[in-house]
Order: C-alpha cells, then sequence, then structure tokens
C-alpha cells in the first residue's frame, strides 16, 4: 500500500508563561530563574496512515490530539522529528478559522481559498456550491462581524468542505449548526472520505 502520511518522531511544546516574581524566586532557590517554561504537548509520536484508510484519533481533553493533526496539517512546526504527506493535505478544523469578521461572506470565502491554495477564479467556480450547502443567502454580501456563530460555522465548513484535497483531516467540526446542518455535513465529510 502506498503511504500518504508519515509521522517520525515528532515532538512539540509550547511555553508556559510565569510571573517575574515567580521567576526572581525560583532564581533564588537555586533555579535558573527562567520566566519560560515548557509544556511538552506531543512527544515521540509515530504514525503511518496508507492510502484508502481512515485513522480515528481517540483520547481524554488535553491530550494533544488536534495537537497533532495541526502538526500533520502543517500548521505547528515540530520541535523534532518529521511530517511527510504525499499530496494536497487540508485540516477541518475551528471552521471559522481564517475567516476575518470585517470582509463579507463572499470575501471571505476568497480569502480561505487563497489559503487552502486556491485561486480567486477556482473559488468563484465553487461559489453557487458553496451558497447552496451553507444555506446563508443574501447574508454573503454582509460582514461576517453580521454572523450568528451557526451561519460563521455553516460557511467555513462549506468553503473548506468544497475544496477537494488528497488527504483530509478532520478535528472535531460534525459539531457545528443545528441538528439538521450537522447531519447534512456528516454526509459530505463521508462523502469526501468515500472519494
Amino acid at each position: 500500500m502506498t503511504r500518504v502520511i508519515s509521522v517520525e518522531g515528532v515532538n512539540l511544546s509550547f511555553p508556559l508563561e510565569r510571573s517575574v516574581t515567580r521567576g526572581v524566586l525560583d532564581l533564588l532557590k537555586g533555579g535558573d530563574g527562567s520566566t519560560k517554561k515548557r509544556f511538552k504537548a506531543l512527544k515521540d509520536v509515530y504514525l503511518d496512515v496508507n492510502q484508502g484508510e481512515v485513522l480515528g484519533v481517540i483520547g481524554r481533553n488535553g491530550s494533544g490530539k488536534s495537537t497533532l493533526l495541526r502538526v500533520m496539517g502543517g500548521i505547528y512546526r515540530p520541535d523534532s522529528g518529521s511530517v511527510k504527506a504525499g499530496g494536497r493535505t487540508q485540516l477541518l478544523a475551528g471552521v471559522s478559522v481564517g475567516l476575518n469578521p470585517n470582509l463579507t461572506g463572499r470575501e471571505n470565502v476568497h480569502l480561505y481559498g487563497s489559503i487552502l491554495g486556491h485561486d480567486r477564479s477556482t473559488m468563484d467556480k465553487m461559489m453557487d456550491d458553496i451558497l447552496e450547502f451553507s444555506e446563508i443567502g443574501d447574508f454573503i454580501e454582509q460582514p461576517l462581524r453580521t454572523y450568528s456563530s451557526g451561519m460563521k460555522a455553516r460557511l467555513g465548513l462549506s468553503i473548506a468542505s468544497s475544496v477537494e484535497p488528497d488527504i483530509l483531516l478532520i478535528d472535531e467540526v460534525l459539531g457545528v449548526g443545528d441538528p439538521q446542518f450537522r447531519e447534512k455535513s456528516k454526509k459530505r465529510i463521508l462523502e469526501m472520505v468515500k472519494s
């Protein structure tokens, strides 16, 4: 089988801020006085995914699932180790991430599309599908800041799911919107997975 994602020895940590007072106290106790410590989010992660496989990552809140997906999607760069992907990868996570509240819905379609690597004409060809799926109608011409949280989620998921990646990473996006939209989203995601 063809390997499409290979995660080899990935480590990632984030800085944890400490107050200057804590740093001085640490220094007085013989420490280095640093006001920054690090939280190890991922430690020596190895993972291979072959073409056609569907993989679920399960764990407690805070165990690093979303962080791992963001590393695999190229959003976070690991401190050490490597991630290799054999195709265009798309992460569906935080569906309003990448949207600008001061732009209209239509302008956000172009913005989000450019983040995903698509030009304006490609996104224009997808516009009717995005509008139909999102069901936001004439609000597409209004600034995103006027949208409800459900409308933002609908638009973000509609844009992200209209683009067809080679590798699809999904992080808790199916909980957005009303029950009918969640079911509609689930069907679209399953269609993407099958293809």
